[in-house]
């Protein structure tokens, strides 16, 4: 069942979903070679619970950390821990805040400096799917004009869009209905209407579209083992427009790698 939000609510998500973009800039400052993801991790809890918040993640069906940290071939949900970062790594960090009873959620891929130029590629056709398919979502269309719009400018490049994971609907729960497939057909699934609000989140593979959930439950990466990008914003439908609530702005004033939108 899908729940409209009030406007009073989307105000709400959107304090959580400022307190979360400040969170994102925070851990792109360390984002760097050497750096233990448990001490992105470290921060980044202690950063929301200094502003008021909770972290959305930690201790969801048992997930131990306030980020989700996947290097590489790892799509999601990996785990922060003992690994340093190296100077080839791709690597996605998924963050949800829980502010005065609503959650909002954004996820960033980066590239460390010595990434190679197919897949910062990747990283950036990623990205401009995500805004893609927020072109598409406004009140009025399906949710498959959405999904459709980001398969189809990925899958021209050869592209594989992960099947098995999709964006949701957020609010007074983390995941809510409805499902954001990153992949289907135009004209097909709910319609979109004021006041729903959800996490667009495309999951998009180097290589082959399938993955596999390793043994410890969570963690979710490619077959091939090539690497996977991630990138996700959290939206708004009003009845004239839709509004973006999670921002990356943080990420990329503070990032020292400034690798978008450069000509490849």
């Amino acid at each position: 069942m899908i729940r409209y939000k009030t406007d009073e609510e989307i105000q709400l998500i959107r304090d959580s979903a400022q307190i979360l973009g400040k969170v994102h800039g925070e851990v792109a400052k360390r984002v760097r070679p050497g750096v233990k993801t448990k001490e992105l991790d470290k921060l980044a809890e202690e950063f929301i619970r200094d502003h008021g918040g909770s972290p959305s993640f930690k201790n969801y069906h048992g997930f131990p950390a306030a980020l989700c940290i996947s290097i590489n071939e790892v799509v999601v949900h990996g785990f922060p821990g003992e690994y340093e970062l190296k100077e080839t790594d791709v690597v996605s960090i998924d963050c949800g805040v829980k502010f005065k009873g609503f959650h909002s959620d954004s996820a960033y891929t980066y590239p460390l400096e010595k990434v190679s130029e197919e897949v910062l590629t990747l990283l950036e056709r990623t990205y401009q799917s995500l805004m893609i398919g927020i072109g598409q979502a406004r009140a009025g269309n399906r949710m498959g004009d959405v999904s459709f719009a980001i398969q189809q400018h990925v899958e021209q490049f050869g592209y594989g869009v992960v099947r098995e994971l999709v964006g949701h609907g957020v609010g007074k729960d983390l995941h809510e209905d409805p499902e954001v497939p990153n992949y289907g057909k135009r004209g097909k699934g709910v319609k979109l209407a004021p006041g729903m609000v959800f996490a667009i989140e495309p999951m998009i593979n180097l290589g082959t579209k399938s993955v596999v959930q390793e043994k410890d439950g969570w963690t979710i990466r490619t077959t091939d083992r090539k690497p996977s990008a991630h990138f996700e914003h959290t939206v708004a439908i009003h009845k004239d427009r839709t509004e973006v609530l999670t921002t990356h702005e943080y990420i990329e004033q503070n990032y020292s790698f400034k690798w978008r939108n450069k000509s490849r």
